[in-house]
């Protein structure tokens, strides 16, 4: 069975940092940009972060716009250890609205019973096994995947070739060297192995840059 097709979304400066040093983020794009992120998430069929996202940002991960009226995309979470809250907004409102998380391990009995679905494949250098997860959501269903959270997401997405898509928001803003970085090591060692996309779209948005790219 073929892979969901991936959409990888980055909010950033322009110098591709997400985050402070500290790790601060709240907000790094403007407001328009975030209504922009709220339209692509009801284009596709699920919207998946990292773990790390889920307890840093408490995210709710729904379509929240005044004239929309689709269905709200699934929301997946990649938590190798379940270490997802049961506290969250994502378990507290999973009746509502469908929640996957994507383990190595069992979730537990109150998490299942608060009607979260429990996604479980193997681990891979102790995190869970990407081409198993993917494997895992298409058989459930997912045809279109849109991508949000951090660097550790992004790079592994980059990293495994699998991302088609990028829709790429930039601030105008500079937060330097010692800010985090929206990408980590891809182990390239040679220019030929960079990853190339095709421009598709630029377009301001706000005081932001967004910019659509496929991969080539």
């Amino acid at each position: 069975m073929a892979r969901p097709s991936i959409t990888l979304k980055l909010a950033t400066t322009l110098d591709g940092r997400i985050a402070t040093a500290g790790g601060v983020s709240r907000w790094i794009t403007c407001e328009e940009s975030r209504r922009v992120v709220h339209e692509l998430r009801g284009m596709h069929d699920a919207v998946l972060v990292g773990i790390e996202t889920a307890l840093k940002d408490d995210p709710e991960l729904t379509v929240r716009l005044p004239d929309y009226e689709g269905g709200q995309p699934r929301r997946i979470v990649l938590d190798s250890r379940a270490r997802l809250p049961l506290s969250s907004k994502l378990v507290q409102t999973a009746r509502v609205i469908p929640t996957w998380v994507v383990t190595t391990t069992d979730l537990p009995q109150e998490m299942l019973a608060a009607q979260v679905r429990q996604i479980k494949v193997p681990s891979k250098h102790q995190r869970v096994d990407l081409d198993a997860a993917l494997d895992a959501l298409a058989t459930a269903g997912i045809d279109s995947l849109f991508v949000e959270g951090g660097g550790v997401i992004a790079t592994a997405f980059l990293r495994a070739g699998y991302v088609d898509r990028l829709e790429w928001f930039r601030a105008p803003t500079i937060l330097g060297g010692d800010a985090r970085p929206v990408i980590g090591h891809l182990n390239i060692e040679d220019l030929s192995q960079m990853f190339r996309f095709t421009r598709l779209a630029v377009q301001a948005v706000g005081d932001d840059l967004w910019e659509s790219y496929e991969l080539s």
